[in-house]
């Protein structure tokens, strides 16, 4: 039986809960995931990919499951050079759902691969990438918006 494999693809700038919450739930449902890294030399994140990858590496180090890597270009390109059976999306809200939907429709016509759609825990919900990192540029403590093991 051929392995199945999820591809969970973003900037992750930071991983949050909620991405830990996806990632948690999408091994119940998958052999594997790997979790891809963006990067854009055109973008500058609050932390460098080697961090980030520090970083996720550290939350599932003891989860043979999870494969973690970084890459630049479309995400339907990595989808096939780690030989994704799925792509997993999160999504906070039903006005995340037509956006997420419309990628995966393109996603799967670029790659051929289907797309998981999990809304994230409801308690998460309010949580992103993006007002984690705008709290953290202003010193905010964001330490119950990530998952344990977060190291700044």
């Amino acid at each position: 039986m051929p392995c199945s494999i999820a591809l969970f693809a973003g900037s992750f700038d930071p991983f949050t809960l909620g991405h830990f919450d996806i990632v948690t739930r999408g091994l119940k449902l998958f052999d594997k995931v790997v979790i891809a890294i963006g990067v854009n030399d055109k973008k500058t994140p609050l932390f460098s990919p080697e961090k980030r990858l520090e970083q996720i590496e550290r939350f599932f180090e003891n989860e043979p499951k999870i494969e973690v890597i970084t890459y630049n270009g479309l995400t339907a390109d990595v989808a096939k050079q780690v030989g994704a059976t799925a792509l997993l999306r999160g999504i906070r809200s039903g006005a995340d759902y037509e956006y997420e939907r419309s990628l995966a429709d393109i996603n799967h016509y670029l790659c051929g691969v289907e797309t998981v759609l999990l809304f994230t825990s409801q308690q998460l919900s309010h949580i992103s990438s993006g007002s984690v990192r705008e709290l953290l540029r202003y010193k905010h403590n964001v330490e119950d918006l990530l998952p344990p093991g977060f190291v700044l």
